[in-house]
C-alpha cells in the first residue's frame, strides 16, 4: 500500500480510530500489529509469512541471548541470527545475480552452462526489516538493550507499518520502549506530524514523480542525448531521489506522530554540506548510522592504521552499495563512495566567522562555503549516474559523453535552447529552483512548514490552502510512482 494512493487515505482514519479507542498499550499495539500487516500484505499476502518469521527467530534469539551467559554459547546464538537473517536476504535479493556471474564467469572459462534464473520475486522492504531485526540481537548481545519478553511489543516495533517498507531503519533502543506503555493523544505532536505528511506529499508528488518522467526519457534515450542534457538529467535524478525518498521517511515519520511515536530523522538537508562525510551525516542517517555501529567501527573503525581505515571504509561502502541492490552499477556507485571519501577523509572544516562551519550560519555568498558545496554535489552527482543506470555500458556511455560535450559550446547551446523552449523541462526546472531555495531559507527546521507557524492564523490558512490547490493543479498528468526505495 502506497503513502499516496487512495486506499491509504481511506485506511489510516480507520487505524488512527481503533488505535486511540484503545484503552492500554496491549489494546494499541494489537491495532498496530493487524494494521501493519493488513498494510504489509496488501502488496503480497505471502511475504507476511517471511517478515513473520524473521521477527521470531530474532525474538526467539534474544530471549536466549538474554538468559545466557557464556560468552561461546551467546556468540553462538548472535551467529545463528546474523546468518539467519542473511541467508534470507541473499535468496531473495540476491540469487539470481550470483547465478548470472557465475554462469558468465564459468564460460569466461570454457565451461558453458544453460543459464537459468529462478523465479524469486523480491519481497518489499526486506533489506529494511532485517536490519532493523539484526540491530536488535547485535544490541541485546552486547548488553545495550534488555531483551523483549512481550511478543505484541516486539511484533508492533519490527512491523510498526509508517516505517516498515522504506524506512528510517529504527532502532531498539528508540522505538521499542515507545510500545511498552500506554500512549496518549498529543494534539500538538500530532499537528506537527501533519505537516511532514504534507511537505512528504509535496515533494513525492509535485517534484520527485515529475523529474522522474524527465530523468526516464533522456537516460532511456542516452544515446541520441548531448553531454550537458545527460548531466542536466544527472541533477534532475539527484533531486528525485532525494525528494522521493526524504518524502517517504517525512509521511513516515508524520504519520508516527498521529500515534504519539516519534521516529528517528532520516535526511538532514544533505546537499547543501560541504564535504562528502559530512554528506553522509545528512543523507539517509539510519543506513549511514547502522553500517557506521554495526560494520565500520567493529572493524576497527578510524582508530588504527591509515591503511586498515582504508579498508573498512572502502569494505563498508561497498557492502552498503550491495545493500542498495543485486546489480555492479550498485557495486561501483558504493566503491566510489569509499574512495572519494577516503581522500577527503583529513578535509578540514571551514572556518565561519562565528567558529566552525554550520549549516545555519553557512552563507552562499561566501566563496569557500559555495564551492565547497557545488564540489560535493557534484562527486555525489558522479555517484548517481551508476546508480541510476541500468548497467555499467549505460553509466560508461553517459559519463562519456558527458566528458567528450564539456567543452563544446555547441552542444550547451543547443541544450539551453531544449530547456527553454521545451514547456516540461522549463516548468520543472523552476520549480526546483524555488524547491532548492525554499529549503536553504529553511534549512533550520527539521520540517520547513514549520516556518508556517509564526504567521497570524489567516496568512497561515491561506498558505496551506495556496499549497494544496497549487499541489494539484501542478501534478504530473502520468499519475504517481512507485517510491524508488520500494526496490530495495
Amino acid at each position: 500500500m502506497s503513502f499516496v494512493s487512495l486506499t491509504f487515505l481511506l485506511f489510516l482514519p480507520l487505524v488512527f480510530a481503533f488505535h486511540w479507542m484503545g484503552r492500554s498499550a496491549k489494546q494499541q499495539n494489537l491495532v498496530l500489529v493487524i494494521a501493519s500487516y493488513f498494510f504489509y500484505g496488501w502488496w503480497d499476502w505471502r511475504f507476511c509469512g517471511l517478515m513473520l518469521l524473521s521477527t521470531m527467530i530474532d525474538y526467539t534469539l534474544g530471549l536466549l541471548l538474554g538468559a545466557t551467559e557464556g560468552e561461546g554459547k551467546r556468540r553462538a546464538l548472535l551467529t545463528i541470527s546474523i546468518v539467519a537473517n542473511l541467508t534470507v536476504l541473499g535468496i531473495f535479493k540476491y540469487c539470481n545475480f550470483f547465478l548470472d556471474n557465475v554462469t558468465g564467469a564459468l564460460g569466461a572459462l570454457g565451461w558453458h552452462l544453460d543459464a537459468f534464473t529462478l523465479n524469486v520475486v523480491l519481497p518489499v522492504g526486506i533489506s529494511f526489516y532485517t536490519f532493523q531485526t539484526l540491530s536488535y540481537t547485535i544490541d541485546v548481545y552486547r548488553r545495550q538493550l534488555e531483551p523483549s519478553r512481550n511478543l505484541i511489543e516486539y511484533l508492533a516495533f519490527v512491523s510498526f507499518f509508517p516505517q516498515l517498507v522504506a524506512g528510517p531503519i529504527e532502532r531498539a533502543t528508540n522505538l521499542l520502549p515507545q510500545f511498552k506503555g500506554c500512549r496518549e493523544f498529543d494534539s500538538e505532536f500530532a499537528t506537527s506530524g501533519l505537516k511532514f505528511m504534507l511537505y512528504g506529499v509535496i515533494k513525492k508528488l509535485l517534484i520527485a514523480d515529475r523529474l522522474a518522467v524527465i530523468v526516464d526519457d533522456l537516460y532511456g534515450n542516452h544515446a541520441a542525448q548531448s553531454g550537458p542534457m545527460l548531466m542536466l538529467a544527472t541533477v534532475f535524478f539527484a533531486f528525485q531521489i532525494y525528494c522521493d525518498f526524504s518524502a517517504y521517511s517525512d509521511i513516515a515519520r508524520g504519520t508516527a506522530r498521529l500515534f504519539s511515536i516519534r521516529l528517528i530523522r532520516n535526511f538532514d538537508y544533505p546537499y547543501f554540506s560541504t564535504s562528502l562525510s559530512e554528506f553522509w551525516r545528512r543523507w539517509h542517517i539510519s543506513l549511514s548510522s547502522w553500517f557506521r555501529d554495526y560494520v565500520y567501527i567493529p572493524l576497527g573503525g578510524s582508530r588504527c592504521a591509515p591503511w586498515k581505515r582504508s579498508c573498512n571504509l572502502l569494505l563498508t561502502f561497498l557492502l552498503s552499495g550491495v545493500w542498495h541492490g543485486a546489480a555492479w552499477t550498485f557495486v561501483v556507485w558504493g566503491a566510489l563512495q569509499g574512495v572519494f571519501l577516503e581522500l577527503t577523509f583529513r578535509q578540514k572544516q571551514i572556518e565561519a566567522p562565528v567558529g566552525k562551519y554550520s549549516l545555519a550560519s553557512a552563507s552562499l555568498f561566501r566563496a569557500k562555503v559555495f564551492g565547497r558545496m557545488m564540489m560535493t554535489f557534484g562527486i555525489v552527482c558522479l555517484g548517481w549516474v551508476f546508480f541510476r543506470s541500468e548497467s555499467m555500458g549505460q553509466a560508461i556511455g553517459i559519463l562519456g559523453q558527458i566528458v567528450v560535450d564539456a567543452l563544446n559550446p555547441h552542444a550547451w547551446q543547443a541544450s539551453f535552447g531544449e530547456v527553454f523552449g521545451d514547456k516540461l523541462l522549463k516548468r520543472a526546472t523552476l520549480i526546483l529552483c524555488g524547491f532548492v531555495a525554499f529549503e536553504w531559507w529553511n534549512r533550520v527546521r527539521e520540517c520547513p512548514l514549520e516556518g508556517l507557524a509564526g504567521m497570524p492564523v489567516a496568512l497561515r490558512w491561506a498558505a496551506y490552502t495556496g499549497l494544496l490547490w497549487g499541489l494539484f493543479y501542478l501534478l504530473p498528468t502520468t499519475g504517481s510512482q512507485q517510491f524508488i526505495y520500494f526496490d530495495f
